[in-house]
């Protein structure tokens, strides 16, 4: 059987791959913190059919050799943590991160994620909560009697609001803002929530704006960093490559059915 339906078959596979890539990425365009992420791929294994530098004669070599290639494959999925643009919302609980770093959450389990995620909610107890009921790590509780619209972050993650009958601003807490060494290694578990892995390293805490951390700006949230020009772009480039694969198969196959029709005359 001829090699080349192998190889473009592996290539049409990783085509159909990195067009599942765009596409998430188009279908969270509006997802606040979301980071888009990049199909990479590496060659498969070579065939060696003559090694380069075999003797062909007392005085030369072979200069170049003989090899095929037989396909590609799927290497990584390359998650891109560019920053994303800034909306304004005017709500007061909105955060978002203009720089490096993620802001914790607790999981109903007790463990930990993390998130770029910041449009925060207060619950029935007065915590500060994801849109999913995840408690901010360190946890920010509100006093009884708080006046929303005087609730204040500052840009180093001070929390304080006032409350009725007082005109003293109340001290709430301080935000606390992660990053990792490799934040590409965290592993994405859906809910715009990632996970640390021993690729990423463990987490390293700080306070916003302070040690290349992320300042943090209220009322605001960070959207999405991808492009859609762009990934529109790359899924025509992928369209042409699959279909260019298919063709190769089509090919093959045209010459396979033309060897099997000959006979003797």
């Amino acid at each position: 059987m001829m090699r080349s339906l192998w190889t473009a078959a592996s290539g049409m596979v990783g085509q159909q791959f990195n067009i599942d890539t765009i596409a998430n990425n188009l279908s969270n365009v509006n997802t606040s913190g979301y980071k888009k992420m990049r199909a990479e791929f590496e060659d498969l294994l070579y065939q060696t059919l003559l090694m380069a530098g075999t003797p062909a004669t007392e005085v030369t070599e072979i200069p170049t050799g003989i090899q095929v290639g037989h396909g590609v494959r799927v290497s990584a999925t390359q998650r891109m943590f560019e920053q994303g643009s800034l909306q304004a919302t005017g709500n007061k609980l909105d955060l978002a991160l203009e720089g490096e770093g993620f802001f914790k959450i607790q999981l109903y389990d007790g463990t930990f994620a993390y998130t770029r995620d910041g449009s925060f909610k207060i619950d029935s107890n007065r915590q500060v909560v994801t849109s999913n009921g995840y408690l901010l790590e360190p946890p920010l509780v509100l006093p009884e009697n708080f006046i929303m619209e005087s609730l204040a972050i500052s840009p180093d993650g001070r929390v304080t609001v006032r409350v009725v009958g007082d005109d003293n601003a109340v001290d709430v807490g301080q935000l606390e803002i992660y990053r990792f060494v490799n934040p590409a290694g965290l592993q994405a578990i859906g809910g715009n929530l990632f996970k640390t892995t021993p690729a990423s390293g463990e987490e390293i805490p700080g306070q916003p704006g302070i040690e290349g951390m992320a300042r943090t700006h209220q009322g605001f949230l960070e959207m999405s960093n991808v492009k859609i020009v762009e990934e529109m772009v790359n899924m025509i480039v992928a369209q042409r490559a699959y279909e260019v694969n298919s063709k190769a198969i089509q090919t093959s196959d045209s010459m396979l059915g033309t060897a099997i029709s000959l006979k003797r005359s």
